[in-house]
This record gives structure tokens, sequence and C-alpha cells, in this order.
């Protein structure tokens, strides 16, 4: 099975990943973790290598091209990042996951260590950027979830209330007889 979990920061992607990999035994790949080990290994905050990165196309492609290389050519497999569902075309399931901004602000602060206010200005900025550079670079428009095949809100459920939703979906898919079933349309 190949899952695709993308959302904005502070949705709660890593933490349905983890979820979802520990629960059927698959291999994560994580896009945002791949760019803030690039930022740490450069000294950098994540709004700097951001701002680095609107500038140097490179390490976005290559994060980005890693993902789906690695994506569409393994099996058992969830990646996690903004852009997996536009990447990882042959996924079987696509989640997208969202949340107000205050709660990812809030998990933010939380899990970068930073006072809440900063989260907030942080995470716009973020945002703004990643947005500017996947329309310029790809022409995504990153709020566009026609991709996607699940869309949450976890501002509601935690990690494995979110988890047993998304197992609902993958029951059903295991009893599909392809990959791709044809929905109801």
């Amino acid at each position: 099975m190949r899952i695709t979990v993308s959302g904005p920061p502070g949705s709660g992607t890593t933490s349905l990943a983890k979820y979802l990999a520990r629960r059927y035994g698959l291999t994560i790949i994580s896009a945002g973790e791949v760019f803030r080990q690039l930022a740490e290994e450069r000294g950098m905050d994540l709004a700097a290598f951001g701002a680095l990165a609107e500038s140097d196309p490179s390490i976005d492609r290559v994060i980005d091209e890693r993902q789906k290389e690695i994506g569409e050519r393994s099996d058992d497999i969830v990646v996690e990042g903004r852009l997996s569902g536009w990447m990882v075309e042959n996924a079987d399931l696509k989640i997208w996951l969202t949340a107000s901004a205050a709660c990812r602000a809030k998990r933010v602060a939380g899990r970068d260590a930073v006072v809440e206010e900063a989260a907030v200005q942080q995470t716009e900025q973020r945002e703004a950027c990643e947005a500017a550079r996947y329309r310029a670079y790809y022409g995504i428009d990153i709020n566009a979830i026609t991709p996607y095949h699940m869309v949450l809100n976890s501002e509601f459920w935690t990690a494995d209330e979110l988890g047993a939703i998304v197992d609902t979906a993958i029951s059903f898919l295991k009893r599909q007889p392809s990959s791709h079933p044809p929905g109801i349309c």
C-alpha cells in the first residue's frame, strides 16, 4: 500500500504518518524532516532556510524529486510532506489534513519550543514562502485539494482517532480488486 499524508505546518501530518507506519508496517518518507535536517545542517531556522530555497530551487527540487521517485517505486510506504499528494501520483490513498491557524500555531510552538506568537508569524511566513515556491516551480496551488481522496480536520481528533478514520478507508481499499477503485462517479 502506498499512502501520502499532506497538510500545512502543524496540521498533524507527521503524527498521522507515524501512526500509519506503526499500524501497517510501512516505511515513512518525510519531506519536512529532510527540509528541517538541511536547515539545521546549514545552521538556519526554517524561515531563513525557506527564504534560501526561494532563491535556490535546487533545494526543493532535490527533496521533491527524491520523494516522488521513492514514493512511486516503493510498496508499503507512507510519504509525508506538503506536496506528497501531488508528487506520488500512483498512491493508493492521498490524505490532506487541515486545522485552524491558531491550532496549528499552538502545535508548532510546542514542537519547536517557541512562544505561540512567534509560531504564528513563522508559520504564516513559511506557508507564504512555500506557496510561492510551489506555484513558481511546479504550477501547483498548494491550497487546492483536488489530488486528495480524503480531507480531514485534525483539530478535532487525536492522531489515533484520525488513524481510526483512515483505518476505515484502508479497510475498504483492501476490499477493492484494483489499487484504484472506481468510486461512485
